[in-house]
């Protein structure tokens, strides 16, 4: 059988169909990985990645002289230096599309959970401060005007369900799209100070790192709300937790961060955000379907029918 590399653990739905049609060789469980990989590593064809056990980049590209393909687990696929994978001839492919509407679903539910502080309330309750007195009044989300930080596939999701909220929507990514409405601003910052709710579904990457900054912040005003469902990367987390103690902006609600699954003690001693533990494509619906995907990524590959869904920086043509 065609050998592979799982480089972190998947659900048992995709290992377990992996393990059928292929040799699959665990190496986030490898004591030695190093000696893994000298061991198996010119046999290896295909890589199966999963989390961020193991980055899947020019090191290891190079201990698999006979690879042929990264199958991703995840729209997003940061952990991979796909731009390398291109200049040797790898595919590298993501799961998008299937994951789409959970985390778009999850989008608006922190942004509700954080603009009516639905946490807080709970445990307000649970406390039995009820008793006492009416918990106080919340910000709402009447009258907000929302700035989507990038327009991809789940960014316009994102966008069709405010637009059903009744709220005014913008955005902000490197080109304006022409098969949207909503304002184009070219100019993160300008967007910020004109809306007062940012929602990050930016990628990670050296393009975007830190994108959201101190000046960003300030510009959303003391009025402002940031959610991110993207990648943690893309915020400037201490000038997060700086605005946040501040008062620059109001809120955040955050699904993801720069170490995870590390979170700062100093964000998480502010109680009136809402924090997540990266939980955006986090059912089983979605994450078998994620995982299933990636299975047929590969299974597609060597039965010699080409990638189901190759990332930008390694495009395929069925060849004739």
């Amino acid at each position: 059988m065609t050998e592979i590399i799982m480089t972190g653990p998947l659900m048992a739905y995709a290992a377990d169909q992996l393990k059928k049609r292929f040799t699959v060789h665990e190496l986030w469980k490898a004591e030695d990985r190093a000696a893994m990989l000298r061991e198996v590593g010119d046999k290896v064809r295909g890589v199966a990645g999963g989390g961020s056990h193991v980055k899947i980049d020019g090191s290891l590209f190079d201990a698999l002289p006979k690879l042929e393909i990264v199958s991703n687990f995840g729209v997003g696929y940061d952990n991979v230096d796909a731009k390398e994978a291109g200049k040797r001839g790898l595919i590298v492919t993501n799961t998008p599309d299937v994951l789409t509407d959970e985390v778009a679903d999850l989008a608006l539910g922190l942004l509700l959970a954080t603009v009516r502080q639905l946490p807080q309330v709970d445990r307000y309750l649970r406390a039995g401060k009820w008793l006492e007195k009416a918990y106080p009044l919340t910000t709402s989300l009447r009258t907000r005007k929302v700035g989507i930080v990038g327009l991809g596939r789940i960014g316009k999701a994102v966008a069709s369900r405010l637009e059903a909220f009744g709220i005014p929507v913008a955005y902000h990514g490197r080109t304006r799209q022409a098969d949207v409405s909503y304002r184009y601003y070219p100019s993160l910052v300008e967007m910020a100070a004109d809306v007062d709710t940012l929602v990050s579904v930016a990628p990670g990457g050296a393009s975007t790192h830190h994108m959201i900054n101190a000046e960003v912040l300030k510009a959303l005003g003391p009025n402002g709300i940031l959610v991110n469902v993207g990648r943690g990367t893309v915020v400037d987390e201490q000038a997060l937790i700086e605005a946040l103690k501040n008062k620059v902006i109001l809120s955040a609600g955050l699904d993801v961060f720069e170490d995870e699954p590390r979170v700062p003690a100093e964000l998480i001693a502010i109680d009136h955000i809402v924090l997540l533990p990266h939980v955006g494509s986090a059912s089983v619906h979605t994450r078998e379907a994620m995982g299933q995907l990636l299975v047929d990524n590969l299974a597609s590959w060597f039965d010699g029918k080409g990638p189901l869904t190759p990332v930008a920086e390694t495009p395929w043509t069925k060849k004739a």
